[in-house]
């Protein structure tokens, strides 16, 4: 839902930026859920249905005697120029990798330029971009200069409408704060990059307020030569004009009857529309946007479960027998005397190799180790056996 939601009066101003005594409601199509998603796709699809079809000459490239020179002639196989005497003849032809060859896959002119988009789509995006114009923060975001003007959305009274002169049209705006902004369009006015220079597109510069009127009472001529500003009426919005490269919240001027129209041609959502049949303005998903306030609510908050505060310690790995001595005493406990066993077993084995070797070297026996312990256990074999 739309910030300016929280005012639904908005204040009429005259030429001199003054109050004109009068406020209008707000219209309800700046309620309309904001979806940049929506417009930007929408403005995509929208923007193709301009273009002019363009090819390269179907016989571009092939405009030549040529044949392949065919194998054993150490030579790539592509086709050949034919003839001598000159410096062509010989020379590679027709490929796309070749000097004077067409390019690869031709463009034509029954390509797909043009997009049908859904009715129901384009209104939505409508809806979103007009909600987006009464929006400071996107506004701003958008880049224009709104710092200075006194409201959002800024309605004026239609006086302006019968304004005859471009200088009529530069005093208003620098009395409404609005001039800032197109003296940001002449700030950004600077040369294109690229072909387009050549191709009567030279100066590329920003965009400043869009005038949204009723009645053209001499108005459009009056703004039509100031630059980046653009004029519409209200009954032909058009969203190329209110969301320019598909991003939302350009900044917008409505006459005071343009404002009001506004209602009759979206509809609200107790009333449907005047001027499209069967349709009304899209619901928002949500009422309330505010998601940490929403949770924080005592109304969430008291059917909530209490928070399960326990600590779960992460179950242990099971420890394999094989290699742990422990887990396989409490699976076996007589594992312990299997192990001592295989053990003394090797001892013995060493002691006894290492004698032998002493015996045939003629060095002295080394002491064993395991001595003591079998004096020990004949000791409490004997005790026992008595």
């Amino acid at each position: 839902m739309s910030l300016a939601a929280a005012r639904p009066l908005i204040t009429v101003y005259n030429d001199k930026n003054e109050s004109a005594g009068s406020t209008v409601c707000l219209p309800a199509v700046f309620r309309a859920p904001v979806r940049p998603d929506i417009v930007s796709t929408i403005h995509n699809e929208i923007a193709k249905n301009k273009r002019q079809p363009y090819a390269v000459n179907v016989d571009a490239g092939h405009q030549t005697s040529a044949e392949s020179w065919g194998t054993g002639r150490a030579v790539a196989r592509i086709p050949r120029v034919r003839g001598g005497g000159t410096h062509r003849s010989g020379q590679a032809a027709f490929g796309n990798m070749c000097r004077g060859g067409r390019m690869f896959a031709p463009t034509k002119t029954w390509r797909r330029w043009h997009r049908k988009v859904n009715v129901a789509q384009k209104r939505y995006a409508m809806c979103s971009a007009i909600a987006a114009t009464g929006v400071p923060a996107l506004v701003m975001a958008k880049g224009h200069q709104i710092g200075g003007i006194s409201e959002v959305p800024l309605v004026v009274n239609d006086k302006v409408q019968g304004f005859q002169k471009t200088k009529e049209a530069v005093i208003f705006l620098r009395r409404n704060k609005a001039w800032a902004d197109v003296a940001k369009v002449y700030a950004t006015r600077r040369m294109r990059a690229g072909k387009g220079k050549l191709r009567n597109r030279r100066r590329v510069q920003k965009l400043g307020p869009l005038v949204v009127y009723d009645k053209d009472q001499g108005l459009t001529k009056a703004f039509r030569n100031i630059p980046g500003v653009d004029c519409i009426q209200v009954d032909a919005l058009n969203l190329l004009k209110l969301a320019p490269g598909g991003h939302v919240g350009r900044f917008c001027i409505w006459t005071e009857s343009a404002f009001k129209k506004l209602d009759s041609i979206y509809g609200t959502w107790r009333k449907a529309s005047e001027a499209k049949k069967d349709w009304n303005l899209p619901m928002p998903k949500m009422a309330n946007t505010d998601l940490s306030k929403l949770l924080k609510s005592e109304e969430i908050r008291k059917v909530l479960r209490a928070p399960n505060r326990k600590v779960v310690k992460a179950q242990k790995t099971k420890a394999n027998p094989l290699k742990n001595i422990r887990a396989m005493l409490k699976l076996n406990p007589y594992a312990a005397v299997t192990k001592k066993n295989s053990e003394l077993l090797a001892a013995k084995n060493l002691a006894k190799k290492a004698a032998l070797v002493a015996k045939k070297t003629g060095k002295p026996a080394p002491v064993d180790k395991m001595a003591k312990r079998n004096a020990k256990v004949k000791k409490t074999n004997k005790k026992s056996k008595k």
